[in-house]
Order: structure tokens, then sequence, then C-alpha cells
């Protein structure tokens, strides 16, 4: 199984306690984790292979650190957010996917249902989180021509057979400096505006769960209303987007219980 991340030296102990996850429940014997980046010197190199699980086998992709020069970004989104974005070309040319995971999820429950997902011709597969009304408010906003749901980036299987021979990587490169249109969310906005109607949209109950979508569904007057046990049976990602952390004295909610089960100390003050 092929997973990939993309992240700087500041967010390694998040990898870690997300890693650590995946070999508690990820299902696997063996794991090829991919890590893009553009900081790590081999003592950083080292340190992780020495931390990790030996059933990680790591590969350090570095990225050249003016393939996305002049892209937007903020303390909360840096540059290694577009990385993802690159991955068809940087990774080696006999990987036919990956499963892309932000390193702010914790796997509960076996990664294959996902992973082995079949692609039905789209070139990635993805969860949204955003309803009809807003999906027409961000189709107005990113200026797309079709109908597509808002993709969230954070699990993301990519089709990279597909993407070879199709994505067009300055297209990315180009957007927001083209359209100079306001990006709150720079990698998923740039996606979904240009890729949005290749993905097939999964479960986000399933793959990419949240606080906030529990929530939601329970909220729905007509949605079978789930709990933490329902998530422990059912539910194999979750994503703890957003500012609402687990590991943060003000988090409110429910699924923080996984990450104290499966994940691994984090340091607050250093996020």
């Amino acid at each position: 199984m092929h997973l990939l991340f993309a992240i700087n030296q500041k967010h390694i102990p998040l990898l870690y306690s997300c890693l650590n996850s995946i070999a508690i429940k990820g299902g696997e014997d063996n794991y090829d984790i991919h890590l893009l980046n553009s900081d790590f010197d081999q003592r950083v190199r080292d340190e992780i292979i020495k931390t990790i699980d030996k059933r990680f086998h790591c590969h350090f992709v570095n990225v050249p650190k003016d393939l996305f020069a002049g892209f937007p970004e903020t303390r909360r989104y840096p540059v290694q957010i577009y990385y993802r974005l690159a991955a068809p070309f940087l990774l080696s040319e006999d990987i036919d996917r990956v499963l892309y995971l932000d390193v702010d999820t914790i796997i509960i429950n076996p990664l294959a249902s996902l992973y082995n997902l079949d692609f039905e011709d789209k070139w990635f597969v993805a969860c949204s989180h955003t309803d009809q009304i807003l999906n027409k408010i961000n189709q107005i906003r990113l200026q797309t021509e079709k109908e597509v749901p808002y993709v969230n980036t954070g699990v993301l299987l990519m089709n990279l057979g597909k993407l070879r021979k199709n994505l067009n990587l300055n297209d990315i490169r180009n957007f927001p400096n083209e359209y100079q249109l306001p990006l709150f969310l720079p990698d998923q906005d740039i996606l979904t505006a240009l890729y949005g109607d290749k993905v097939k949209i999964a479960d986000e109950l399933l793959y990419n769960i949240s606080d906030r979508i529990l929530f939601m569904n329970n909220a729905k007057m007509h949605s079978e209303k789930i709990n933490v046990d329902w998530v422990r049976k059912n539910s194999v990602i979750i994503h703890y987007f957003g500012k609402n952390k687990p590991w943060n004295k003000d988090y409110f909610g429910l699924l923080d219980v996984f990450y104290h089960e499966y994940g691994l100390p984090i340091d607050n003050s250093k996020q």
C-alpha cells in the first residue's frame, strides 16, 4: 500500500501520530510511505526512519522550492499543501495509485476498503463536506462551468496512471494568478475548480469524518443518527481538520477519543 504525505519539519510530530494509528489499525503488513518535502536534510531523514514502525518503508521525495513559487500561502496553509497536486510527476512511474493523507488524521479501521476502490475512470477519490447550497456558492465563487461538489483534499486517493496522462501542472501553477479569485482553502479551491468533475465522491462518514461532520449528519431530520460506537465500528479515517484539534485545550467534540487511543501526544505550542 502506497501512502503519501506532504509536510515540512514542523509537522513531523503529527506525522508520527498519524503513522502510529496506521501501524495499529491500518490493516497491512507493510507500507510504502512517500514524504514530499523541501526541507529535510539527512539528519531529519535518519531521525524519521529511526522513529517510525519498521513496517513503514520511507521514500523521501524532494520537491523543488520553486515548483509552486508565488502560490498564496499563510502560516496555516504553507506551500506544502500544493505538493500533493504534483505527486503524479514526483513519484515513480511504476506506482499506479497512492492514498494521500493529511497528518491531522487518525486511522481507526483498515484502509483497504478505501485504497482499493474502483476509480470508475475518475482521476481522484475524495469526500465532500458541503451541501448543495454551499456547492452552488463555491461554483459561483470559483467560476466553474459545471456543477461539481466541493472537494476536501485531506484524504485523496489518486489515480496516478490517469493523472500522468491528463493533469496539467501548468494549469495548477497558473490558476491563482490567471483567475485572481479569493482562495479560502487554496489547494481545495484549485482542485475543485480545475478537476471537480474528475473526482469520485466517497462517503465522508466512513473516510473523512470529523466532529463537525458528525454534528451536521445528526442535525439532518431524516438521517441515521450516529455516535462514537457507530464511528468505531464503521469509520476508517478521523480527520481533525480546521482549528478544532484534540491536542488543544479548547477542543470541543466527541472524536478525540480516537486520537488518545491511537495517536501520539502532540505539543500544541509548536503547531
